[in-house]
């Protein structure tokens, strides 16, 4: 039986990290994954679980939380009518065959490498957030054909190496290709559920080296599951409210900068091994 007093420990560290992930989801629109895959990392380092395969299980159980909050998003944008279906059915089948090819290569590697991984990814994705404009533009469409066929395994493998949802990339990717706003957020959910469910299957039957905290399944920690859950579903809201009450904009570049930092930081863990 786990120890009650670590999961004691291990729920409240949880509490925390779910409560943030989901004001900043409600509040600048960004998805949770970017912030817990090194929140779970730091919270089961600090509990002693510094194993090889530590950004295994983030990347896994960061994913896991993704099905259920992306599933919520996509349900709730549709009941309004903002979810592209065209592009989310047209789009699918490729970010499918990235998602399981990122899974399965993610199962292969280290933490180490993850790290220098999600370093990289992650500092791209910050930029982008601090210094990106809504005015840019690369087509007036979204690609169709091969551009498709390209970018849409890319896009799944990209967000599986960093257990991340559809936001990071697919919203400013269907910003690029004149989608409005609201609709690329929605649709973007739906990108989630595709990049997440195929990928979270995989990490079940991935066998984990080293320590691991009590109730992981593979590579999916359900004690970090259900308290993210609950909490980014009660906090999420909040961050709604408080985005309609005031300018996201500073607090975004704010973000923008932590993000950045959290990159660095993982890049140097990483080149110190």
């Amino acid at each position: 039986m786990p120890d009650t007093f670590l999961l004691i420990q291990m729920l409240g560290f949880l509490a925390v990290i779910g409560a943030f992930a989901g004001v900043l989801a409600g509040l600048l629109g960004v998805g949770g994954g970017i912030v817990l895959v090194p929140a779970f990392f730091y919270a089961f380092q600090t509990l002693g679980y510094d194993g090889p395969d530590l950004m295994q299980m983030c990347l896994a159980t960061s994913l896991a939380t993704i099905i259920v909050t992306s599933v919520r998003s996509v349900m709730s944008h549709n009941k309004k009518g903002a979810v592209d279906w065209d592009i989310l059915r047209s789009w699918a089948p490729g970010i499918v065959i990235g998602a399981v090819l990122g899974m399965l290569l993610v199962a292969q590697l280290r933490t180490t490498t993850l790290q220098a991984i999600f370093g990289i990814l992650a500092l791209f994705v910050g930029l982008y957030i601090g210094l990106g404009r809504t005015s840019w533009r690369l087509g007036p469409v979204m690609p169709t054909g091969l551009g498709r066929a390209t970018v849409s395994p890319v896009m799944g493998f990209l967000s599986v190496l960093m257990g991340i949802g559809g936001g990071s990339f697919g919203v400013p990717l269907m910003s690029l290709f004149s989608v409005p706003i609201h609709r690329a957020v929605a649709t973007a959910a739906g990108f989630g559920v595709l990049i997440a469910v195929p990928s979270v299957i995989g990490f079940l039957f991935v066998s984990l080296d080293g320590p691991v905290p009590p109730l992981t399944v593979g590579a999916v920690n359900l004690v970090a599951f259900g308290a993210i859950i609950a909490m980014t579903l009660i906090t999420a809201p909040l961050g709604v409210r408080l985005a309609h009450a005031m300018d996201p904009g500073p607090l975004k570049r704010v973000f923008a900068i932590f993000l950045v930092l959290v990159a660095l930081n993982m890049l140097r863990k990483a080149l110190l091994g």
